[in-house]
């Protein structure tokens, strides 16, 4: 807890020494900036002041740096210059970029894009690059190769080499997790672009990569031959972080190759160079973290807890930093987008007002004469139609009345029917214990044999049938919103849908009129009616 503790404090303390003289500086260049603008008026010198402005501004005051980006589209407007308009988008592009918004940083790009690539090579080309860069980083790979071509096939023609290299560098890293072999091509092409820069930096750089893409295809000693290159190359690199990515490199080559000690000698490497440079970083995290899984291959517990808790120092100063920063490009990238819709809204405005007064003359007029028209006609067609709706609806009514009757009917005379052979069968039996002969006794059986054969059919099928043949969607409605019904209940639903009394439920169904109302209420419950105030039959009606 103390090693946290200590960290954390030195951290602020380099942090607020570093930032406070950068505030000050970058307050005194915003004055002048400013004072320069309020002396131009000139559209197109307004627009690369305030952006100035907003660039000086985009690490400190984020509401004051959105006012100057306001002031300069504006002004971009006013001056009617396509180059002026898609030198903005360019820059506030390069504005959002800087604050990880890629998105945005996107959008405004590919909107300068739309002038820029008509323009010479010359004039496109970083605009080119910078689009590359935020591809690669969005995991668009196609679209970043497609610019990174658009840009190398430009330096070829110059003589930059150190470009060059750089750019087919960055072409490698795209394909690396992709395709390790593509990778190579463009790292040789590169190593071979750099071999006579005086650029030691690269060098490790690529040399590096090339190791890497060998372990991708576990081509070990030729990984081990480019890490050593690139330790030859470290004496003369001045990029420590660049150093500190090798040794991290190196150490998971030996771990890979069950070499722990060494694994851990260059993780130790890793944690020193950048304990100096950059201590709370991502790659510091990596060397930590590989550092103390190194010493716990090595069964060294105690040098393995002393790393993890370092580690775990690093991981949540990164986590607070990435929330943090997380935080602020989700309200930039929201404010952004509300002043876009704002400002396209006010733009829509503007263009359809003359528009809105000419067709709103227009549609005055021929209103009035669909008016004068329409008058005559309005009061006879409407009385027609109400006459022709209330005609069918009572037509409806009836033809649905006579066919609710004709099931209540029906199964009043199957019911009764049933009832009548149910009293039949009863006497049979009591006439067949009174019966001395044999003879007697088997005509009985065989006449309660056709009896009860003739009363096999099930009544509620043919009930129901005939009620799905007049209520249609009736049971597909009821059973989509109450699934867990049963039979029982459906056929009860019918009933209550026939608007019938517990008392006619009874008589049909042969129960006494309490288990109805006892049925009645388990249905209300099932159906989740608690309000007592809403009637069973009318809500079951809803489903038609």
């Amino acid at each position: 807890m103390y090693l946290r503790a200590v960290c954390i404090y030195k951290f602020f303390i380099v942090f607020i020494l570093f930032f406070g003289n950068q505030f000050a500086f970058s307050q005194e260049q915003v004055s002048v900036l400013i004072d320069s603008l309020a002396k131009v008026s000139e559209p197109a010198e307004k627009v690369g002041l305030s952006l100035n402005v907003a660039s000086a501004l985009a690490n400190e005051d984020w509401e004051r740096t959105r006012y100057y980006i306001d002031v300069a589209k504006e002004n971009a407007l006013i001056a009617n210059s396509p180059k002026v308009l898609a030198d903005f988008y360019k820059t506030v592009g390069d504005i959002y970029a800087d604050k990880d918004a890629l998105d945005i940083a996107l959008e405004n790009y590919l909107h300068a894009y739309e002038y820029y690539e008509k323009e010479p090579p010359s004039e496109r080309f970083k605009l080119e690059n910078n689009l590359a860069i935020v591809y690669a980083r969005t995991a668009n790979p196609e679209n970043a190769l497609r610019f990174f071509e658009k840009v190398y096939f430009y330096q070829q023609t110059r003589s930059d080499s150190l470009t060059l290299a750089s750019i087919l560098n960055n072409m490698g890293r795209i394909w690396l997790d992709k395709n390790p072999d593509s990778a190579l091509v463009y790292f040789r092409e590169s190593l071979k672009v750099a071999e006579n820069i005086p650029n030691p930096n690269l060098k490790v750089y690529l040399y590096t990569n090339l190791g890497k893409s060998y372990m991708l295809k576990e081509d070990f000693t030729a990984a081990k031959r480019n890490y050593n290159n690139a330790l030859a190359q470290i004496s003369n690199a001045t990029d420590p972080q660049n150093s500190a990515w090798l040794f991290n490199e190196m150490s998971e080559y030996y771990k890979t190759v069950d070499q722990v000690d060494s694994a851990i000698i260059y993780s130790e490497k890793a944690v020193t160079t950048l304990d100096s440079v950059a201590p709370f970083s991502f790659q510091q995290q990596r060397s930590v973290g590989q550092l103390y899984k190194n010493y716990l291959a090595k069964n060294d517990f105690e040098s393995a807890a002393k790393y993890f808790e370092k580690y775990v120092v690093i991981t949540d100063t990164l986590n607070l930093e990435d929330k943090r920063v997380n935080v602020e490009k989700l309200l930039i990238a929201e404010e952004y987008r509300n002043k876009e819709k704002i400002r396209e809204l006010e733009e829509s405005k503007k263009e359809a007002r003359n528009y809105i007064i000419l067709l709103g003359l227009l549609a005055l007029l021929l209103v009035l004469a669909m008016f004068l028209y329409r008058f005559r006609n309005k009061f006879k067609r409407a009385e027609l139609e109400k006459q022709l709706a209330n005609a069918k609806q009572k037509e409806l009514n009836t033809n649905l009345e006579l066919k609710n009757k004709e099931l209540i009917g029906k199964a009043m005379i199957e019911m009764h029917r049933t009832e009548i052979i149910e009293d039949i069968l009863n006497d049979l039996k009591e006439i067949k214990l009174k019966a001395a002969k044999k003879e007697t006794q088997n005509a009985i059986d065989y006449i309660v044999k056709r009896l009860k054969r003739d009363t096999t059919s099930n009544i509620w099928e043919e009930f129901e049938l005939r009620f799905e043949q007049v209520h249609e969607s009736f049971y597909k409605n009821l059973t989509e919103k109450h699934t867990d019904l049963t039979a029982r209940d459906k056929r009860l639903c019918a009933l209550l849908k026939l608007n019938l009394t517990s008392k006619e439920i009874a008589q049909i169904t042969g129960q006494s009129s309490k288990s109805v109302e006892n049925a009645r209420t388990r249905l209300r419950k099932k159906l989740n009616i608690t309000n007592s105030h809403t009637d069973l039959s009318a809500y079951l009606s809803s489903f038609s």
